[in-house]
Formats: structure tokens, C-alpha cells, sequence
């Protein structure tokens, strides 16, 4: 399943995020809030068991969340997602995966990678802003899918139809959550009209 997030707080802020003149810091700071807008949607579905508190006044009869949610981003980037989960899934546990691009084959090698020990039995999201051919996206799920993740949601900020294509095809039992679906790559693998380079407009690199 493919859900593009078109909500009015998330297109503003994107289009704070697209605009070139816009600072490193205020970057950050819209991202941190479109990832807490997603986040709400995409964990609508999250496991829950039943409980009983005791309030005030008296007992209730609820629900709470009834799994581990993990949080994997692809670094660099995908690091900028995690503070506006994490306010809301503050119990959210966190790996990382690392990927490079092979300068011959062009396909992502694994650099660094490190989990909690809870992937098979939690709920996984993968974490990376830009979703342009797919190749980062998904490496990273067979990654964890190695490992035993089995209910495995990917979360982006921007995709590109190539990479959406791409993603849905080798990854059909994945959701994929994205706040825009742009026009397409261009020559050289950005999405366009997109935002630029994600990690560099993050940290204020080049």
C-alpha cells in the first residue's frame, strides 16, 4: 500500500522545506514537525492490548500500544526524521543503517547497521527522506528483513514514481508512507521539483 499524506499542515511545511532560500534551521525544525504529522497516521494501525487503569474516578477499561515500535533511518538523512517520532513514540527504541552508493555498480553497500534485538516481535519503521530510485529504500528493508523484521512500514518525506515503482515492486508487502509524490528524476537521480539534497539542507553541508 502507497499513502501519499496530503494533509494542509504537511504540504505548508513542505513547501517551507522545498524553498531554496530556506536555512538549515528551519529546515530541521519543519521536519521535525512533518515527521510527527506522519507519524500519527502511520502508526494508526499500531498492535494494542487491553488494560485497566484506575482513574480518579474509578476503573476504566482501554487500550494501549501492544507492541515495540522500532525506528530504523538510513544515514545520514534519515537520522532528520527521528526527533518528531520520537516526541510522540518516546518509547521508540532506534537502529541505524548505513549505505553507500558503489561509484562502478551504482548499487547501495552496506557501511554500518545495528539494531535493537526486538525486530522480529516489533512494529519497524525505515526512515529516509528522499525515495528517488529506490535502491537505499530497498536495500534497507531486505536489511532488516534479514534480520527478522517482519512488520516493516517505510516512512519518506518526498518520492519520485521511479523509485515508488521500484520500492512497491521488490517490497509489495510493505506500506509506504509519503508526505508528497513529486514529477520524476532527473538526469541525475534527484527528484524533481523535490527539495535538493536532503542530508546537506539537514546539517548545513555541501
Amino acid at each position: 500500500m502507497v499513502t501519499v499524506l496530503n494533509h494542509p499542515l504537511i504540504t505548508h511545511k513542505l513547501a517551507i522545506m522545498r524553498d531554496k532560500d530556506t536555512g538549515h534551521k528551519d529546515f530541521r525544525e519543519n521536519l521535525d514537525e512533518i515527521a510527527s504529522l506522519m507519524a500519527y497516521e502511520v502508526c494508526r494501525d499500531l498492535p494494542q492490548v487491553d488494560v485497566t487503569v484506575e482513574t480518579p474516578m474509578g476503573e476504566c477499561h482501554t487500550k494501549m500500544i501492544g507492541s515495540e515500535v522500532i525506528l530504523v533511518p538510513i544515514l545520514r538523512a534519515g537520522m532528520g526524521l527521528i526527533n518528531g517520532i520520537l516526541d510522540l513514540i518516546p518509547t521508540a527504541k532506534v537502529g541505524f543503517i548505513g549505505l553507500y552508493r558503489d561509484e562502478e555498480t551504482l548499487e547501495p553497500v552496506e557501511y554500518f547497521a545495528k539494531y535493537p534485538k526486538e525486530l522480529a516481535e516489533s512494529v519497524v519503521l525505515v526512515l529516509d527522506p528522499m525515495l528517488a530510485t529506490g535502491g537505499s529504500a530497498i536495500a534497507a528493508v531486505d536489511m532488516v528483513k534479514k534480520k527478522g523484521a517482519k512488520n516493516i512500514k517505510m516512512v519518506c518525506l518526498v518520492g519520485a514514481p521511479e523509485g515508488v515503482k521500484a520500492f512497491t515492486e521488490k517490497h509489495p508487502d510493505v506500506d509506504l508512507y509519503l508526505a508528497a509524490l513529486d514529477e520524476k528524476l532527473n538526469e541525475i537521480g534527484y527528484i524533481v521539483p523535490g527539495l535538493g539534497d536532503a542530508g546537506d539542507r539537514i546539517y548545513g553541508t555541501k
